[in-house]
């Protein structure tokens, strides 16, 4: 923190013997005005070596400041329209250095993506006190940890030499291993030019601090950092700022009731008794349960999800903000996460396609650790439980399809043909499940039923159906289409067709690779009607198996002789 009648202080910011090997533009903080570039001529090819570089540098002539504007032009952070010359996470709110800047300056080497820019100015809000209670929940090796358990406590001690901070993680050596790192960036040259203030113990002196793996202090003042494993003692510690970080281990002890039991224990009995009015909370989290930490604080005390910049100064009291960032985009776009549906977070380290061929792995363990959507199998309605089918049968009574046009922009049309033997079984033969605009579905859906040999069609007029119908018969006028109403209770229907979905259904093996946004969604669907986010899927097979069993009984009826 700067000191009283340095507000006019420049800081400079230097690069690491790791980055010096070219001349690259340094980048200056002037209070008021931002990070400003100062230009720098790039070495010739030449000069390429690391002391040619530092003979062009040592000719080079004093930089001049370059793309500055006034004081005026810097917005409130959310909003960096006007500041395209900022590549960082935007100017500092009250203080010298942003977070991201911060993080840039001790590690050079990190690579920030669009969300890890939102990630670290979410946490720089908690650091500064404006969140109190946060949680955020990622895909593994995304850079969870290193945003949250290695560069905030440094930074939150050097905005506050005064803050108790404490790390706590499932082991206590992986928590010692997050205390050392930070350990070594306060030690840095870096750090100490940014905050000369906070500093601590090196080799034996001063002898009266404390610095182990575990446990270190600021000279001169009140602060501190502190690690424990999950279940370990903090008796007689204050905390002003704690830090959860994975404490589960994996899915086998995520899994594990009794282990989840423990865990919550420790959390109401260590974690919260060590807290005062005025304490921080941040869980970072890969989801795998969802009655984890997480799952459990949210059926217990008011979890708001987190995706415009204006809620950061509206919390209320006692809530919690939670931040989900999911591997590849399902929910709608929001301020904090602008991503088209389908998009991966970091695309070049974990691509779509990479994604997907996880998914269809295992789509239920998918949605827990990479989209932040845990279910337990206990509570799924389906699960993987469809029947398949290698080939049809050769007696075939009927071809048909069901239709479910989108109820929003964000939902799914789902249109599924099907063929039904003379048992009653329903074999899926072909699937349209998109969130295309609906010019394109029709047109695909048409395709659909011509080659999948459909005589008959029945689409909800509920969404904008009929004119659907209309479309789609105009390009395959051979096949009969209708369209109906749907008056029935979603709810009821799905919850209450469920088992009689999971009996007359077949679908072709390998269709989890056909068609797999539709098994993710169909095998991952909860029992808990309102904890799903679509219920498009399960809205056209509970549809096809009320009108096939109608049907029959309907033929039955009609061969029926009374004597």
């Amino acid at each position: 923190m700067p000191s009283k009648g340095s507000k006019n202080r420049t800081i400079v910011s230097r690069k690491t013997d790791r980055t010096s090997a070219g001349c690259e533009p340094a980048e200056v903080f002037v209070p008021g005005v931002g990070l400003l570039t100062l230009a720098a001529p790039a070495p010739d090819a030449e000069s390429a070596g690391s002391g040619a570089c530092e003979k062009t540098c040592e000719k080079t002539p004093a930089p001049r400041i370059v793309g500055a504007a006034p004081a005026a032009a810097l917005g409130p952070l959310p909003d960096r329209s006007d500041r395209p010359d900022l590549p960082s996470g935007g100017p500092a709110e009250n203080g010298p250095v942003s977070f991201v800047d911060f993080a840039r300056e001790v590690y050079p080497f990190l690579e920030f993506q669009p969300f890890h820019r939102v990630y670290y100015r979410v946490l720089e809000a908690f650091a500064r006190g404006r969140i109190r209670r946060l949680i955020v929940s990622m895909p593994p090796q995304h850079g969870k940890s290193v945003g949250a358990t290695t560069l905030l406590p440094a930074y939150v001690l050097g905005l506050d030499p005064d803050c108790r901070v404490a790390i706590a993680s499932y082991s206590g050596a992986l928590a010692s291993k997050f205390n050392r790192r930070v350990q070594r960036i306060i030690e840095s040259r870096e750090y100490g030019e940014l905050f000369p203030a906070t500093t601590i113990k090196r080799g034996t002196k001063p002898p009266s601090y404390i610095r182990t793996a575990d446990e270190v202090e600021i000279i001169g003042r009140q602060g501190g950092l502190l690690s424990v494993g999950r279940e370990g003692s903090l008796t007689g510690n204050r905390v002003d700022c704690f830090i959860l970080d994975d404490l589960y281990k994996d899915a086998l002890e995520a899994n594990s009731p009794l282990i989840r039991a423990n865990c919550w224990e420790w959390y109401t009995s260590v974690v919260r008794t060590r807290m005062h009015n005025a304490s921080r909370e941040l869980v970072v989290f890969t989801r795998w349960h969802e009655e984890d930490l997480i799952g459990t604080l949210a059926a217990r005390e008011p979890v708001v999800a987190l995706t415009r910049w204006e809620q950061l100064d509206g919390v209320r009291p006692g809530e919690w903000l939670h931040l989900n960032f999911e591997a590849l985009k399902a929910s709608p776009p929001s301020e904090l996460d602008p991503r088209a549906p389908g998009e991966a977070l970091w695309e070049a380290q974990h691509g779509a396609e990479l994604l997907a061929a996880k998914r269809r792995l295992d789509p239920l363990q998918f949605e827990a650790m990479y989209q932040g959507h845990p279910s337990s199998r206990e509570g799924l309605l389906y699960g993987p439980n469809f029947a398949e089918y290698d080939a049809l049968p050769h007696e075939i009574v009927r071809r048909a399809n069901y239709t479910d046009t989108a109820d929003t922009g964000d939902d799914y049309l789902c249109s599924l043909s099907y063929a039904v033997d003379a048992d009653g079984a329903v074999y899926i033969t072909d699937a349209v499940y998109s969130r295309e605009p609906m010019e394109r579905t029709e047109g695909m859906v048409a395709e659909m039923l011509v080659r999948s040999g459909t005589r008959q069609a029945a689409v909800e007029s509920n969404n904008g159906g009929r004119g659907f119908a209309r479309a789609v018969q105009a390009l395959a006028p051979d096949v009969r289409i209708e369209w109906f109403h749907q008056s029935g209770n979603k709810e009821a229907r799905i919850l209450s067709n469920a088992a009689t979905v999971l009996h007359l259904l077949r679908f072709p093996r390998g269709w989890n690779l056909l068609w797999p946004d539709l098994y993710a969604h169909l095998t991952t669907y909860r029992r808990q009607f309102r904890s799903n986010r679509w219920h498009d899927a399960a809205d056209v097979v509970t549809g096809i198996v009320e009108r096939e069993v109608a049907d029959r009984t309907r033929r039955r009826v009609k061969n029926m002789r009374f004597l």
